[in-house]
């Protein structure tokens, strides 16, 4: 990996990796609305338990869902927080971008990059 990469973008890595397949996505959104417990969220998305149970751990590992367990149910939330800093992540890009100089190359730079 490269060196340039903060932690910060780093743990955006592991975000956007989360939310490039569908299924997350549609979990986040179900989530959005209420905490909701895996046998809810299985019926909701039409899928089994063991392939929501991996899409699940990697929100998890993400850091954009947390659990808790009440008897034998588990229990999944939004981590606002997260959301939050993926949030200001984003609109840095937004803030800073439009303040730097566009940088023209040479048509000299631009043969080396060849």
């Amino acid at each position: 990996m490269s060196t340039v990469l903060t932690r910060t973008s780093v743990e955006m890595i592991a975000i956007f990796k989360a939310l490039s397949e569908p299924l997350r996505v549609e979990v986040i959104e179900l989530l959005r609305e209420q905490e909701m417990c895996v046998c809810d969220l299985c019926d909701r998305l039409n899928v089994a338990q063991s392939k929501l149970s991996f899409h699940l751990k990697t929100l998890k590992q993400a850091g954009l869902v947390r659990s808790r367990q009440e008897g034998r149910w588990i229990y999944y939330r939004l981590n606002l927080s997260r959301l939050v800093e993926l949030e200001e992540y984003l609109s840095d890009f937004r803030r800073y971008s439009s303040r730097l100089p566009a940088r023209t190359c040479s048509p000299a730079e631009s043969n080396n990059l060849s």
